[in-house]
């Protein structure tokens, strides 16, 4: 049986599901998220309790048993609590400003580039203090869009092997390459 489908979800208090024709609504303080699930799926809310059953030990239900868990785990959390993701710029120049739902960025590039946040993703530029990469928070209560957009703001400079520079996450171990060696003559 899936150890992570057979795991009871406990819902805190001030949020709220709902399952009606196979979509599963939760509602926090955060937010309003819903899912669409296999019809196989049962879902149930017992109390503060929210339990996932599978009708057969069939590999795509028991697959399907544990991502429906997770994916409704994750909606509770994210109504309640929200998720949270940093980025840091590293480079000499690199800054970042946010302005409502656009965030400029000065990556080193000929032009500053323009990114349109999703209305559900909040983005913050933290204060720079003098010798520190400038760092972008971006919060939201959807964990799997959060994700995507952390995921694309990344693409605009990926960290490069020999001296770091780029768009990485908080806390990220970059592998780093030695540059070139002169040849001992």
């Amino acid at each position: 049986m899936s150890r992570i489908g057979k795991l009871p979800v406990n819902l805190p208090a001030g949020v709220t599901v709902s399952v009606d024709d196979h979509v599963v609504k939760v509602k926090g303080p955060n937010g309003e998220l819903c899912q669409k699930i296999d019809p196989d799926i049962e879902v149930s809310v017992d109390g503060g309790v929210l339990n996932v059953k599978r009708p057969t030990d069939q590999p795509r239900h028991r697959s399907m048993h544990g991502l429906y868990r997770a994916l409704i785990h994750n909606m509770v959390v994210g109504v309640s609590e929200g998720y949270t993701i940093k980025q840091e710029l590293v480079g000499v120049g690199y800054r970042v400003e946010v302005n409502g739902q656009i965030v400029t960025f000065s990556l080193g590039y000929s032009h500053d580039i323009q990114f349109q946040m999703p209305k559900e993703v909040k983005a913050e530029a933290e204060p720079v203090k003098k010798g520190q990469n400038p760092v972008l928070v971006l919060k939201s209560a959807d964990k799997q869009l959060l994700g995507m957009v952390a995921a694309k703001v990344r693409s605009l400079r990926k960290p490069e092997p020999y001296k770091g520079k780029g768009i990485k996450f908080v806390g990220e171990q970059l592998r780093r390459k030695a540059g070139k060696s002169a040849s001992a003559k």
